[in-house]
C-alpha cells in the first residue's frame, strides 16, 4: 500500500486486490487523521474481490465504528478509483418513522 498526496490536497492510497491496482482517495471535504484513513484502507481490504462487483459510478457505504457512515463512490473509467466523498458521524444519522424523523441513536 503506497500512500500519496497530489497538487489539489487529495490524500490518497494505492493498493492491489485480486491483481486489480486501486486508487482510494480522499476528496478535501474530508478531513480525517491519518489513524482513521488507515483503518478506512484496512476496511476496504477486507471486502476483497467484492469490490470489483461494484459498476462505475456506483457509490456504497461502510460503516466503521469509530469514525461513522464512509460514503463510497466506484470510478472504473479510465482507472480504477474509489472516492471517500463523505464520512457521516453517528450524531447526524437519522430515521424516518410512520409520523416524524428522529435521532437514529439518541
Amino acid at each position: 500500500m503506497i500512500y500519496a498526496t497530489d497538487k489539489e490536497g487529495e490524500s490518497m492510497y494505492r493498493f492491489s486486490i485480486e491483481n486489480e491496482n486501486w486508487i482510494l482517495r480522499f476528496t478535501p471535504n474530508v478531513v480525517l487523521e491519518d489513524e482513521s484513513k488507515q483503518a478506512i484502507v484496512k476496511s476496504i481490504l477486507q471486502m476483497g474481490k467484492l469490490l470489483s462487483t461494484f459498476k462505475h459510478g456506483e457509490p456504497f457505504v461502510i460503516m466503521v465504528k469509530n469514525i461513522g457512515l464512509i460514503v463510497f463512490t466506484v470510478e472504473k473509467i479510465p482507472s480504477l478509483i474509489l472516492s471517500v466523498s463523505h464520512i457521516i458521524e453517528k450524531e447526524n444519522w437519522y430515521i424516518q418513522t410512520e409520523s416524524k424523523i428522529k435521532k437514529y441513536f439518541s
